[in-house]
């Protein structure tokens, strides 16, 4: 560490290296690049209210603090997970206060998402009467945990994960700044050493810095110097940091992209998702639930063998639990993946329940009623049915199985793959036989 800063040795080296210029700052060149949007807002001194949606470590609260610098404004930080009305309203007084002399605020709240309704609203008079300019930071979709009215005066910027490429800037700018990084410890560190650590940081560069930070007090002294080998990052990276949010907006894409796969019948990137799920502790149960679904809705009667496969592996999962239940899952979406595919099921089901909403309680024609009792008889519940083991080919050809007054609809399509070709072509056998049939005489409807 430099011997001018020495009252920077207690603070977190994440801290230390954070940019305070457009020059220092790495990663998302698609806001910051010559011409985009935010680079424009920056250098023209633009300031309008803002939210930063990205995941963790991507440089969110930085880029607010420059913004701050760059107009020469107030900065001030609030955390959602902390903070309360109280504390906006303190903010908002001490925001008036520095307006009467002529001076901006930037009111910055880092997980925006974590505020309820009413702490959002709270914001809104002072960002509408430009007490404040406000800018908000989350790791969520601002769409589902945002107030629209918070939302509509915001202009939302999404932040990506920083590339490994990147991340090396990252590691490699903090082994060789002397001021605020660790140049000064004399550590030595391989390329294929820092290209590890890069890949496990996972696109967070907070977390890239902590993890070297952490290295370093755990080099081995060398003959070159202090050693970041492969066994202290091993040590370092023993339990892994692979993201994943349980219940929220990753969570929700991973089990998209899994579906999509199994849809799309490409059994690796399938398998993919599946691990990435496991290994950042979804519930294996959710999985297979969704996998039922998946059995049904893209699948269907084009292989049944594959809602057979999905409900034995939830049952496998239930009776051995993981790990050893999570190899029946992926043997289940691996099936699914490759088996025929069809959404015959799926869109009949969704036409058939819009046809009973919109035509209301249709009777049940007399001749497909139950008749259990004489008076039932005697109103000719069950009369003139056709019983279709007694017919030939075990069909009852030309029979009307709809309500009397509606036209029989056609919900069920069966597509040309897999076991539904056979299905389509005894349903269209069937469809002959029907027009071949007489005509049967109308029943007619007794009264009591």
């Amino acid at each position: 560490m430099s011997a001018n800063k020495p009252q920077q040795n207690h603070v977190p080296l994440a801290q230390r290296m954070r940019p305070n210029t457009l020059e220092e700052f790495i990663g998302q060149s698609h806001l910051l690049g010559e011409g985009r949007p935010l680079r424009q807002a920056l250098e023209t001194g633009n300031l309008h209210s803002m939210l930063f949606w990205g995941p963790p470590g991507t440089g969110k609260t930085t880029l607010a603090n420059m913004i701050a610098q760059r107009v020469n404004a107030e900065f001030i930080k609030l955390s959602a997970v902390l903070s309360g009305v109280k504390d906006i309203r303190a903010a908002v007084e001490q925001a008036r206060f520095l307006r009467d002399q002529g001076r901006d605020t930037v009111l910055f709240v880092d997980e925006v998402h974590r505020f309820n309704k009413s702490q959002q609203d709270a914001f809104l008079p002072h960002v509408e009467d430009g007490t404040v300019v406000f800018i908000g930071a989350t790791t969520e979709n601002p769409s589902f945990e945002l107030n629209n009215a918070l939302l509509s005066r915001s202009r939302v910027y999404v932040l990506k994960s920083l590339s490994v490429k990147e991340m090396r800037q990252v590691i490699d700018r903090a082994l060789s700044d002397h001021d605020d990084g660790l140049a000064d410890l004399g550590l030595v560190m391989s390329d294929s050493a820092r290209d590890k650590l890069a890949q496990a940081a996972d696109g967070d560069a907070r977390r890239a810095l902590n993890l070297l930070e952490i290295a370093s007090d755990l080099a081995q002294p060398g003959d070159e110097g202090n050693v970041i080998d492969e066994a202290v990052l091993k040590s370092v990276l023993s339990d892994g940091v692979r993201r994943f949010d349980n219940k929220g907006e990753q969570f929700y894409d991973q089990i998209s992209a899994l579906h999509k796969s199994v849809r799309g019948s490409n059994p690796d990137a399938a398998l993919y998702w599946l691990c990435r799920m496991l290994d950042g502790g979804c519930d294996a149960l959710y999985i297979a639930r969704r996998a039922v679904r998946m059995a049904s809705e893209d699948i269907g009667n084009a292989d049944p063998r594959a809602l057979q496969l999905a409900l034995n592996a939830w049952d496998v999962l239930e009776r051995l639990g993981p790990p050893e239940g999570e190899l029946a899952l992926a043997q289940a979406v691996i099936y699914m993946a490759c088996a025929a595919k069809s959404n015959a099921v799926y869109s009949a089901f969704g036409k058939a329940m819009k046809t009973v909403r919109q035509q209301g309680s249709q009777e049940v024609p007399l001749h497909l009623r139950n008749a259990p009792t004489q008076l039932m008889k005697s109103l000719d519940y069950g009369r003139e049915y056709r019983y279709a083991h007694d017919e030939p080919e075990a069909y009852a050809a030309g029979e009307h199985y709809f309500p009397d007054d509606m036209k029989e609809p056609r919900f069920y399509e069966p597509v040309a793959r897999g076991l539904e070709i056979r299905i389509a072509e005894k349903m269209q056998h069937l469809r002959e036989l029907d027009k071949q049939a007489r005509h049967k005489p109308q029943r007619e409807e007794k009264t009591l």
